[in-house]
Parts: structure tokens; sequence; C-alpha cells
């Protein structure tokens, strides 16, 4: 049984979004970027829409590049799945995490795996 292929970007909407400052001895963020980001993504609470291209990730306004270190998980107990990945944006390094509540969480967590192995091999 064959796959059929994935295209790009993937699209997925995200419930939840947490950016910190990672790896701790980069670049020090701003109370500007910082207080940004938070009234953006980490306090903001609507629904944000995710894309995932090849070597970029773009969520509302801002782009991730440089990808780093990229991790999923699927708590047994919730139907949720949680991206989290390091990556640069507006100068500075994050440590990205993005959760999204779905009933599609198996095939949100084979996309982004596949994208992962893809492109972002061990």
């Amino acid at each position: 049984m064959s796959q059929k292929p994935i295209s790009y970007p993937l699209v997925f909407s995200a419930d939840k979004i947490h950016i910190h400052q990672w790896p701790m001895d980069s670049t020090p963020w701003s109370q500007i970027l910082t207080k940004n980001i938070d009234k953006d993504l980490n306090k903001n609470i609507k629904k944000k829409k995710i894309l995932i291209y090849p070597n970029q990730i773009k969520i509302d306004n801002y782009n991730f590049t440089k990808i780093k270190k990229v991790g999923l998980t699927i708590p047994l107990f919730k139907k949720q799945t949680t991206m989290i990945f390091e990556a640069h944006f507006k100068e500075v390094e994050g440590h990205i995490h993005v959760t999204t509540n779905s009933e599609n969480y198996l095939e949100i967590f084979n996309k982004l795996m596949f994208w992962k192995n893809r492109f972002f091999p061990d």
C-alpha cells in the first residue's frame, strides 16, 4: 500500500504556543521582543495558523528558520500533539512548543514525523 505524497506547506492550527530563549547561553532577548512574543503568541489565546515548509515554520507573522532539534510528543491521556523545536527568528534563537488538540492527532503526528525525518535526519 503506497502512501500519498505530502505537499507543503503542512497546515494546522495551534491551540497553545509557548516560546522562550534557548539555548540559555544564546543572545539574550530584548524586553521588547519578550513583550511582543508574550502578546502575540505565548499569552494570546486565539488559535494560530501553523505553516510548515521544508526548511521553515511560519506562525502568524513569525518566521522560524535554521531549525535545529525537532521533537514530538503525544501524551497517552490527551488527544493532542506537541511539537518542540529550536529555531532562529528575529535575530535570536528560541525553543518553541506548539500544541494542537485535534481528533486527527495521529495524522498530525505522522505528517510531522515524516517532515522531521525527511528534512532533519539525525
